[in-house]
């Protein structure tokens, strides 16, 4: 049997999370060690370890994602100032959970992204 990750037990509730949104394919909460003002996570509530991962039967929940991002970006008041969207994928990318999911993160000028 697969072992639950941190993300998985938010989603069935095992672990408290200030928890914004759920479906039937997303949960979205509150990120617990914020990189800004508004930074919220949006998790596929099925594991999909990595973007790596994603297949075409995916697509109806990957693009529930910015459906949700918009509606959450717009109760929190930043959908006029403007947010950010970032997906990371394995080490090299940041990932740290092996859990598909996005950042949403907003509330203050974040600058442009330097590469």
């Amino acid at each position: 049997m697969e072992k639950k990750n941190i993300f998985s037990k938010i989603i069935c509730r095992e672990i408290s999370a200030d928890i914004l949104y759920q479906d039937d394919l997303i949960t979205a909460f509150r990120d617990i060690n914020p990189k800004a003002p508004t930074h919220i996570l949006i998790v596929t509530n099925t594991l999909i370890p990595t973007n790596n991962d994603v297949t075409e039967n995916d697509e109806t929940t990957l693009g529930r994602f910015f459906i949700v991002a918009a509606k959450i970006a717009r109760k929190e008041n930043i959908d006029k100032t403007g947010y950010r969207l970032i997906v990371n994928c394995n080490h090299h990318g940041g990932q740290e959970i092996y859990h598909f999911h996005m950042h949403l993160l907003g509330g203050k000028p974040l600058g442009p992204i330097i590469i």
